[in-house]
């Protein structure tokens, strides 16, 4: 049992390290921007704020609204750092040391900080429950999500 669980542990670590890797240009020119924001206020500290200026900086071509890019499939495309998620009427739930979390976001923007395995990830944000209205990480599990829509976006440079 050992054995197997260190084995599944490599094998994750590997598809983490693969990912990180592998990372497009222009995502990492977008994380490099947000490492640099972490524990700041961005602007007026509202969620939206951070993609923003990560986007507007590393020169991308998006709305200027909620659509940061190619929106990508979840069970098919591969998810990198850098990528902007948009959440909408989302609840989620989780447990640890067996205490329920529940958290809700009506409309709520995040920036994907790593690749912990598909469909985990490590997530910069502000305006939230773990880092009010200055830059933090926090973790997203997508099979946590109990109700509503989470679309996840490729960066695109400006043409």
């Amino acid at each position: 049992m050992k054995r197997k669980t260190a084995l599944l542990f490599a094998f994750t670590l590997l598809i983490g390290i693969s990912i990180q890797a592998q990372t497009p240009t222009l995502n990492q020119k977008i994380i490099n921007y947000v490492a640099a924001q972490i524990g700041k206020k961005v602007d007026r500290g509202e969620c939206w704020d951070l993609a923003y200026e990560a986007l507007t900086r590393s020169k991308c071509d998006w709305d200027g609204k909620f659509t940061y890019g190619k929106k990508l499939n979840l069970k098919k495309d591969t998810i990198y750092p850098g990528d902007i998620i948009q959440f909408t009427n989302v609840t989620i739930k989780y447990t640890v040391n067996r205490t329920v979390f529940k958290e809700t976001f009506k409309q709520h923007t995040a920036i994907v900080y790593q690749v912990i395995s598909p469909g985990n990830y490590k997530i910069v944000h502000q305006n939230n429950a773990f880092s009010g209205k200055k830059v933090g990480l926090s973790d997203l599990k997508l099979s946590n999500k109990t109700t509503g829509t989470i679309e996840i976006y490729r960066p695109q440079p400006k043409t």
